[in-house]
């Protein structure tokens, strides 16, 4: 599945230069004339899509979307959400740009199938109206899965100090929340403490959400005349019948980013860049394969910085390379590559620094793109020494010991035929024409030959 989304990232990895010109309206629906944008009365439903985990590019993403529609006096924000988990901070940062906005936000769990795991559960609760579709679920906040560092399976009974300080400030920050938005905060910090996780119809019954809605019509039907109270203090009536709606949707930029921001394909882009760049730095002029690897290196670059990286992993996986490379030039018998293989290992488990599943390396990713990386650069350093070894076959090395025929008689100078070519020879003694010979030395244009057997 991944592999067609870096194969996609290939032929886009120039636009993050030029990113800035695709940048533009990304309205996917038509606004009519009459509609104003200044009027909130008469203003639109702005529906901000998040799928997928939440990293910093969906949290600048949907930031930026929800100050521009108190710019341009939308009605109402809905946050169409499924969810994972991410990071801890991209999340703190959603919530902010919520608190801080003079435009209702509605988060809604849809479709159905979808799910507000984690980070996504906090959002939801911050909300000012939370509404899930049917056949979707929302809880599983414990911290361990926000911000890595989790406790052991064998002392679960025995937290550590710094785990119980995660916990105790993740369980207030989000009854904190559920408070301000009269909603049950009891469960919400269960769903911390306890990884607990309910469906659409349990959250509507105990009170975790406002309502259950099949559709984002019948949502904006359900919620017109709702009062929701602002955290500056003013209090707004919904005013959602008959509004039009309009979608706003990444840049190409934007989409690009989110993608190789995704663990998976950073790491198949780290492991594809070493591996490019290995085989340029080894045969010097093969060219694509250093153009490949250095797009692919440098957006996995990109993407480390929007992860949370252990850069004692990301160091052994460049010690890895860097020990293959030396391999070629100082052979230590399989030694270097060896430990070039154990480097990249553990570096590519160490790699993410958190225990998150939406923002780990899946193992049915990384086990088949390590042993292939290993593979094909293990592979290219035995060629490398044993051509090493290998007699010269081309220029003058490759004539000695070469056989040929006496094209003329030697006595003891004459003509000899090798390799289909006639050159100049000496010998000692005589040779007669058509006797088989070999090549025994050359000096400049002249060879020097014997009898062969």
């Amino acid at each position: 599945m991944y592999w067609k989304r870096w194969m996609a990232v290939f032929g886009c990895g120039l636009l993050l230069a030029a990113g800035g010109a695709f940048a533009g309206d990304t309205d996917n629906q038509k606004v009519p004339p009459s509609a104003s944008t200044q009027d909130a009365s008469h203003g639109r439903v702005v529906v901000i899509n998040i799928a997928g985990a939440i990293n910093p590019v969906s949290a600048d993403y949907t930031s930026k979307h929800i100050q521009a529609a108190n710019d341009e006096g939308a009605v109402l924000v809905v946050l169409q959400m499924d969810t994972p988990g991410g990071l801890d901070t991209s999340m703190r940062q959603i919530i902010k740009a919520i608190q801080a906005s003079d435009v209702p936000v509605v988060t809604y769990v849809a479709p159905s199938g979808s799910r507000a795991a984690s980070a996504g559960t906090f959002i939801t609760i911050a909300s000012h109206v939370a509404a899930m579709a049917p056949g979707t679920n929302i809880g599983a906040a414990h911290p361990v899965n926000m911000m890595g560092g989790g406790q052991d399976k064998d002392k679960q009974d025995k937290p550590s100090p710094m785990e119980e300080k995660v916990v105790n400030d993740a369980s207030a920050y989000i009854r904190s929340l559920a408070e301000k938005r009269g909603r049950n905060a009891y469960w919400a910090e269960k769903a911390v403490r306890q990884s607990q996780s309910v469906s659409a119809e349990e959250a509507k019954k105990l009170g975790v959400i406002d309502l259950v809605a099949g559709s984002l019509d019948a949502l904006l039907l359900a919620i017109d005349g709702r009062e929701v109270k602002l955290d500056n203090g003013r209090t707004v009536t919904l005013d959602t019948k008959n509004k039009p709606i309009v979608h706003r949707e990444m840049t190409p930029r934007e989409q690009i980013l989110d993608v190789i921001s995704n663990p998976n394909v950073a790491y198949i882009l780290m492991m594809i860049g070493m591996v490019g760049l290995y085989f340029e730095l080894s045969n010097p002029g093969l060219i694509l394969p250093g153009i490949l690897g250095g797009i692919s290196m440098i957006l996995a670059l990109y993407a480390m910085q929007t992860l949370p990286i252990n850069y004692a992993g990301l160091l052994l996986i460049l010690l890895g390379g860097i020990l293959f490379v030396v391999e070629l030039n100082v052979p230590t018998f399989g030694l270097l590559t060896a430990g070039g293989t154990v480097s990249l290992l553990l570096g590519s488990i160490m790699l993410i620094d958190s225990d998150d599943p939406a923002m780990q390396i899946s193992q049915t990713v990384l086990i088949p793109t390590f042993v292939v990386s290993v593979l094909v650069t293990a592979g290219a350093v035995w060629l490398a020494t044993r051509s090493a070894g290998l007699k010269a076959v081309s220029g003058h090395e490759g004539l000695i010991g070469e056989h040929g025929m006496a094209y003329s008689k030697l006595n003891p100078k004459g003509k000899v035929m090798v390799h289909g070519e006639i050159w100049q020879a000496v010998c000692d003694g005589t040779i007669n024409k058509g006797e088989a010979v070999v090549v025994e030395a050359l000096d400049g244009l002249t060879v020097r030959v014997k009898k062969s057997g």
